[in-house]
């Protein structure tokens, strides 16, 4: 790869580790970038992993300085990391058109959620589900999910905290943030086990969405819900359209059928 290519991809990671921070989704700007680049669609989801590992390990790193990460989250991590690993071990028996015909109900029923919710706020509520029960359940199922698919994993992480966990929002993002490491970490173990990693586009892409990612977490910090919310509301639906508009998703289905394309 050239250099102008490796900045590129740099860049593109900066980005996708800022909004990866706060709201998750930017797989909806490294994936086609490293396929532009050049890179198969396995390289690319392998790498992409390598690059995701970076961005949510710093967004980690600046929330648990913040002290925003909850000591009890550590085991979520962990059992994320497996199931992940799970999840990307049995890739090749997961129906994965299975999952892309109904991620997009999910995603749009997180962004109306987000979206017409009650004001969030930073107050912690009743919990619904510990953060033990959460990393003996939902942490490895998400992760799982992770492994084998990916889109808005970081979204499924901050929703349960939130709506189970009774987390306050920057709390929430943050616990996200350290599950979701945990489950790229997981993914990337058996990835990079496959050889499919480009690990020139994933350093470079890494080092963006390190810097990227900082700058997220930080001002998720500063603005809370004025920034979260909005954000999480269009990165769910712009994941949702993009799966619906891929070849054999739910629109290009219709529109072939509408026009008989």
């Amino acid at each position: 790869m050239t250099p102008l290519v490796l900045a590129t991809l740099a860049i593109v990671g900066f980005a996708s580790g800022f909004v990866d921070a706060i709201a998750g989704g930017g797989g909806l700007l490294t994936l086609p970038a490293l396929a532009l680049a050049g890179l198969d669609p396995v390289a690319a989801v392998a790498t992409n992993k390598l690059a995701s590992t970076f961005g949510s390990g710093s967004a980690t790193l600046s929330f648990w300085r913040a002290g925003k990460i909850e000591a009890a989250m550590a085991p979520a991590a962990l059992t994320a990391a497996s199931g992940a690993a799970l999840g990307a071990l049995a890739l090749p028996l997961v129906p994965r058109a299975a999952l892309a015909e109904a991620l997009p109900v999910v995603l749009i029923a997180v962004a109306f959620y987000f979206a017409f919710a009650p004001p969030l706020s930073e107050a912690r509520r009743p919990a619904r589900l510990s953060l033990g029960g959460f990393a003996a359940t939902l942490a490895p199922a998400i992760g799982f999910y992770d492994g084998v698919f990916g889109p808005g994993a970081g979204s499924f992480y901050m929703v349960a905290l939130v709506v189970l966990g009774g987390l306050g929002l920057t709390r929430a993002i943050a616990g996200a943030r350290f599950a979701n490491f945990g489950s790229n970490i997981g993914s990337l173990a058996v990835y990079a086990a496959s050889g499919h990693i480009l690990v020139p586009a994933g350093l470079a892409m890494g080092a963006g969405a390190f810097l990227g990612a900082r700058v997220g977490a930080h001002a998720a910090l500063r603005a809370g819900a004025r920034l979260v919310r909005p954000l999480i509301v269009v990165m769910s639906c712009a994941m949702a359209a993009k799966l619906m508009s891929a070849p054999g998703g739910l629109m290009a289905r219709a529109w072939s059928f509408s026009f008989g394309g």
